[in-house]
């Protein structure tokens, strides 16, 4: 973060302060040589989020075909070469913008995968225990404590929370989470995902690429994030804090 003098009022009583900032960022993402996006994102887990990235916005099918993957943090870029023909020119111009903050923007048409997907009935969790990590998830955020700038994400599972990230955007924090997910090789289909935003359909989307089951929001879902999880079969737990949760979609899994 980055620290600024500010005027603070309150009750009409004016003080100079010292006020941290959360930083934001261009991360500009070359694919094979030719721009692809550029992301505003925190300036940091850069190689996280590219992967992340490029696998729930459907361009890669899975980290075996990521040949390298170099960050630029002086130029904010990633230069990813894939090592796979599959990847077209047209691809460049086949993006799906959507309601994440900074345009967040997908490469695949979410409504093309619905028919396709439905998730198994396997993971199971208790709703204490969701609760429970939720506790934990909500308070972890340092830099939100100090800026209330950013964003969480996190994958859970049976025993706790295994990765967590921030980002400016919440989108973006998925990603993050997603992408270090991937190098670590977890089983998406034994985790939850837990996040402090909405639930919105381009964050089911994200998280119906993975094959996640079950995503538990601090806030609340939108309409067709409810319709498309019901079709696919993924549980939305919404408002979750404190001693309460709403779930909104598949409550079998929720104990």
């Amino acid at each position: 973060m980055e620290y600024f003098e500010i005027t603070s009022i309150n009750r009409g009583l004016r003080e100079k302060k010292t006020e941290g900032v959360t930083e934001e960022v261009p991360l500009t993402i070359d694919i094979n040589g030719k721009e692809l996006a550029t992301l505003l994102a925190s300036p940091f887990d850069f190689k996280q989020l590219t992967l992340g990235f490029l696998f729930t916005s459907g361009l890669i099918e899975g980290i075996s075909e990521v040949k390298s993957l170099v960050i630029d943090e002086e130029r904010w870029k990633a230069n990813v070469e894939l090592n796979h023909e599959g990847f077209s020119d047209e691809m460049f111009f086949r993006r799906v913008y959507t309601s994440g903050c900074g345009k967040g923007v997908i490469f695949h048409n979410p409504l093309d995968l619905i028919q396709r997907v439905k998730l198994p009935a396997g993971f199971e969790i208790k709703s204490e225990k969701i609760l429970e990590i939720m506790k934990i998830f909500l308070s972890s955020s340092a830099e939100h404590r100090e800026t209330r700038g950013v964003h969480s994400a996190a994958l859970a599972g049976q025993d706790g929370i295994l990765i967590f990230m921030d980002d400016i955007g919440r989108h973006n924090a998925l990603d993050k989470v997603i992408g270090e997910a991937m190098m670590r090789k977890i089983d998406f289909g034994e985790v939850m995902v837990l996040t402090t935003g909405r639930i919105s359909s381009e964050i089911v989307a994200k998280v119906m690429r993975c094959g996640i089951p079950v995503v538990v929001s601090r806030g609340v879902p939108t309409n067709q994030a409810i319709k498309m999880a019901k079709e696919i079969r993924m549980t939305l737990a919404g408002y979750a804090r404190g001693h309460r949760m709403n779930i909104y979609t598949i409550e079998e899994r929720i104990k």
